[in-house]
């Protein structure tokens, strides 16, 4: 039994747990998330006038905080109990208080149940299990260290060197042996022919060079390295090629991790890369803000320019310059014909201020003309993607002239391409969520059958667990996206075990402790995005401009609502219209505060203003929720709402331009998957208010260099608001000491440079692992093929043929 039950049961508090169930039964809800049971417990604790210390540090106040659901069955409740990050216990609990365990299939049986979609006598329900094709992998066992998988898988190929040595340098040499850039071998050639030659040779090879001068270049190494047996890609000075010697030396004789991690991480494995982003408008100007347009858009242009710099700094320092060494970097997206006034039917685009890294845009295969030749939603983008991978598998082969070496997917629709993909071509993976939608839309998976018209979410839910299992490593922005924190669960952990009715059960959708998973925190763009106290890097022309446009511009088509103040302190936001982001909360949120509508104006950049301006139906719905919201508060003369799509050089300007008003900037959303807008507020030196759920917990330190809101409590959210701007007012130097925090917080932490490292050392040591440990995972793609085509096709075909129609 679990001990936070027995705890209870074994205490005087017995009876009060018999009484809160008596109180649950009197719910109106029946299916209880941790939000709900804490309120009703606080409810409880406040009716029977007990302590503050019962509702916190009783052993019911620490059953009921690691209790993430609770499910009402006619006689008796299921509670599902989080003791532990990563970790699970389900418990049926009846009227007596007795106690019995649930198996994962009871629970998901109930789930069912509680919808009206539980037929046993009709027969049982495919299940999904993927536990059993982890087996072969080592596995993380701290929960502390879910999220450092390469840090783990460093640790454990340095002990199998030591294990059995004569192996693994085997592979080693083999791996070695292995590489090439346009025909010409690099590392090691054929006068070394086995991994005894390459020990010693090594050994004369770091003699020789050592007795050089450290600056000599490369070229005038090469000749004498060559007969040897070794080819560029050691170094480009001679001190560069001793250092990688000396690590491949040392690995040899006593392996270690940092040396391994070290010296994977140096050899030159990868030159050509693929981002796949198919859905949305993706283009460098004119989009932002367009439905499916946002965040991902920037952080993918942001980390090609980056990868491409990388690869280019990487590919001089291994030597390679004489070789004509051209790393490309390519985002391959989708053409759309019908562009309105986009570049998005262009097929082939440079990114600004890069040599070699382009957007490639591939058209989905054309159906009905009002579907393909027109933008898609990324709720209804999946009947395409099988034969966009095969069409944009030949763009790519043609733009390379060879296959890539590394395919990055991002969110759903992209990963699932990327899988297809790496699978064809035998090259590895690597899975960026950004967001699931699972996680933003509550009980999406229980309700699956009645949004299904809307979101199609059995489409999308399928396909994360094939791309999130078939990746060879996952990129999270932070660790809470994998498995939560204490009180909350993980992005990816909500793909563990769960229900979709009628279709089929999850038993085990994800392994949490895999090496695949790595934090890798995007950055933030320092060419646009830095501090409003730089007036040496700002344009004096666009800073009026865009000072007009936020606080006195009349411009019906674009701006609704004029300032009566313009001197009060600016509340600024910036996001798409839609319900998740949370706009209309934030509006609400003023409207509720008098007092903070005294002190602020509420200024907000998002989407259109008219209704019969936007293709998308959640946007439309938000655009009318906050007309009436500004009408239900009275909030004219104190709101402005720009209806605006800005280049990133005005996006730039207009956080800076609010700071220099000592605004602040407020992040509303219902849930945030990581937050590059926060980053790019606080390095512009903007005191943060932002969402307490999901990826902000990593980024602000909360009151330090900014501020957690509960988005779902507006009035504790204002009050916060109010509390910070009314210290600025009695300290002035308050708003200054948080603001150049928040600087140095996006500094220390949160640049291109770190992530771009990350990213390529990570794809060298799993590209190394794959190859040395002859991982047989054709079974598990196999499994994932199964699924592909005997439940994601046939749903995907469906959908087909509801759109010949549209």
């Amino acid at each position: 039994m679990s001990e936070l039950i027995q705890a209870v049961l074994n205490s005087e508090e017995k009876l009060d747990l018999r009484s809160f169930l008596s109180d649950l039964r009197h719910q109106d809800k029946k299916y209880l998330l941790r939000n709900d049971i804490q309120n009703v417990y606080r409810d409880y604790c406040s009716h029977y006038q007990k302590p503050e210390q019962f509702y916190t540090s009783s052993h019911l106040g620490k059953l009921l905080y690691y209790t993430q659901e609770i499910i009402q069955d006619e006689s008796s409740f299921c509670l599902i109990i989080r003791p532990k990050i990563a970790s699970q216990e389900v418990y049926r609990l009846t009227a007596d208080l007795s106690v019995e365990p649930m198996t994962v299939q009871e629970l998901l049986d109930l789930r069912d149940r509680f919808v009206n979609r539980f037929h046993p006598n009709e027969g049982d329900l495919l299940e999904l299990d993927f536990g059993p094709f982890y087996d072969y992998s080592p596995m993380i066992r701290d929960p502390k260290n879910i999220g450092k998988g390469v840090q783990f898988l460093n640790r454990y190929l340095s002990s199998k060197l030591l294990q059995d040595p004569k192996q693994w340098l085997q592979s080693l040499f083999e791996f070695l042996s292995l590489h090439q850039y346009n025909g010409v071998q690099l590392l090691i050639n054929n006068r070394i022919k086995s991994q005894k030659q390459l020990s010693e040779q090594v050994k004369s090879a770091i003699a020789f060079v050592s007795n050089r001068p450290s600056d000599e270049p490369y070229e005038e190494l090469r000749f004498h390295l060559q007969t040897m047996g070794f080819e560029p890609g050691w170094g480009n000075t001679a001190a560069r090629v001793q250092e990688t010697l000396e690590m491949l030396d040392q690995l040899i004789d006593s392996p270690d991790h940092q040396t391994l991690e070290a010296f994977i991480s140096r050899i030159p494995i990868i030159f050509r890369i693929v981002l796949v982003s198919p859905h949305g408008w993706f283009g460098q100007e004119g989009v932002l803000g367009r439905p499916d347009t946002g965040g991902q858009v920037v952080y993918l242009l942001d980390q090609a320019k980056s990868l491409e710099k990388q690869l280019q700094e990487d590919s001089i320092q291994a030597g390679l310059e004489g070789l004509n060494v051209e790393p490309k970097v390519i985002i391959l997206t989708r053409l759309i014909p019908n562009s309105d006034g986009t570049l998005c039917n262009q097929r082939l685009e440079k990114v600004y201020g890069t040599e070699n890294a382009w957007i490639l845009r591939v058209p989905l295969r054309e159906f009905n003309p009002n579907m393909t030749q027109n933008w898609i939603s990324r709720f209804e983008i999946w009947p395409y993607l099988e034969t966009y991978a095969i069409d944009a598998e030949k763009e790519l082969m043609a733009e390379f002239q060879g296959r890539p070496d590394l395919i990055v997917g991002n969110y759903s629709d992209g990963n699932l391409v990327a899988f297809l993909l790496s699978r064809r071509l035998s090259v590895t993976q690597c899975n960026i969520a950004h967001a699931f939608e699972k996680t933003k839309y509550l009980f999406s998976n229980l309700y699956w059958n009645d949004l299904e018209d809307k979101y199609h979410f059995s489409l999308q839910f399928t396909a994360d667990l094939l791309a999130m299992n078939a990746a060879n490593f996952i990129i999270s922005s932070t660790y809470q996206e994998i498995v939560g924190t204490p009180d909350s669960v993980g992005q990816y952990e909500s793909y563990k075990c769960f229900t979709m009715p009628d279709l089929y059960h999850v038993v085990n959708g994800i392994e949490l402790f895999s090496p695949k998973f790595n934090v890798v925190p995007p950055g933030v763009n320092e060419n646009y995005f830095f501090p409003y106290t730089h007036t040496q890097d700002r344009v004096e022309s666009d800073r009026q401009r865009i000072e007009e446009m936020l606080f006195t511009l009349e411009d019906p088509t674009q701006v609704f609502g004029k300032l009566d103040d313009p001197s009060k302190r600016p509340l600024f936001s910036m996001a798409r219209l839609d319900r998740i982001k949370n706009l209309t909360g934030l509006a609400e949120c003023f409207g509720q505060n008098k007092e903070l509508q005294e002190h602020c104006n509420l200024i907000l950049v998002a989407g259109k203003l008219r209704v019969e301006e936007s293709g998308d139906n959640e946007e439309r719905e938000e655009i009318v929720k906050l007309y009436r919201t500004i009408e239900e508060y009275n909030l004219q003369g104190k709101i402005r709402w720009l209806g605006v799509r800005l280049s990133k050089i005005d996006s730039g300007e207009i956080y800076r331009v609010i700071a220099e008003h000592q605004g602040i900037f407020v992040q509303p959303a219902l849930f945030e998957a990581f937050g590059l807008t926060i980053l790019e507020a606080m390095i512009s030196g903007l005191p943060t208010f932002a969402t307490q759920f999901g990826g902000p917990l990593e980024i602000i330190q909360d009151r330090v260099n900014g501020f957690y809101i509960n988005p779902t409590n507006l009035e504790e959210t204002g009050a916060k608001i109010l509390d910070f701007v009314q210290k600025c007012e009695q300290k002035p130097d308050y708003w200054y000491q948080v603001s150049q925090r928040a600087i140095d917080r996006v500094y220390s932490t949160y640049t291109w440079k770190i992530h771009t490292n990350k990213l390529l050392s990570l794809a060298r040591i799993y590209g190394f692992w794959n190859f040395t440990s002859k991982e047989n995972r054709e079974d598990l793609l196999r499994y994932i093929e199964a699924l592909f085509y005997l439940i994601y096709k046939p749903r995907a075909q469906q959908l087909l043929e509801q759109h010949q129609y549209r």
